[in-house]
């Protein structure tokens, strides 16, 4: 009995396709590509908005610091026209220091009971301005901070006559 082995084919004969088969959805063919054009505006219209609302709580924090810096300064002093005065400088020179500059800057005073034991309240308005970033939004925006600190006590308090 002799064995017979089945004929060899060569490599290159085998029924190996030379190309590569078409994919079962030959429509998906380019949809990351429009995947793509249809969301990078709207991720950038997402950071837009994050970088909008970051300025818009960092000009609020820095408001309200220099309200309670200025109502701190007011309180501090004797006479009620310096206490507006040192309180205008402080909440001016606080809001500086952060490197922002306002536009329409505004501090209120109010020493209607700047007496020992009373208080002085100081209110700070600063305009961020948001027209830079592009956004169909207003262009600026208005922070408004109030701050009250007691006057000491203790203290003697002149309305400034003799």
């Amino acid at each position: 009995m002799t064995l017979t082995s089945a004929p060899v084919v060569p490599f290159e004969d085998s029924p190996v396709p030379k190309h590569r088969p078409a994919s079962p959805r030959p429509r998906d063919r380019g949809s990351a590509s429009v995947e793509l054009v249809l969301l990078a505006p709207t991720l950038v219209l997402l950071l837009l908005c994050a970088v909008m609302l970051g300025r818009l709580v960092n000009a609020r924090l820095d408001v309200d610091s220099a309200a309670q810096q200025a109502a701190r300064a007011a309180s501090l002093l004797r006479l009620p026209g310096q206490a507006q005065q040192v309180a205008t400088q402080t909440a001016r020179t606080a809001l500086q220091e952060t490197g922002r500059a306002c536009h329409g800057f505004n501090v209120t005073t109010d020493t209607s009971r700047f007496t020992a034991g009373g208080e002085v309240t100081v209110t700070v308005a600063c305009t961020t301005e948001l027209s830079d970033l592009g956004l169909p939004l207003p262009g600026s925006r208005v922070s408004r901070s109030t701050a009250s600190v007691p006057v000491d006590s203790y203290e003697y308090v002149s309305d400034g006559r003799p």
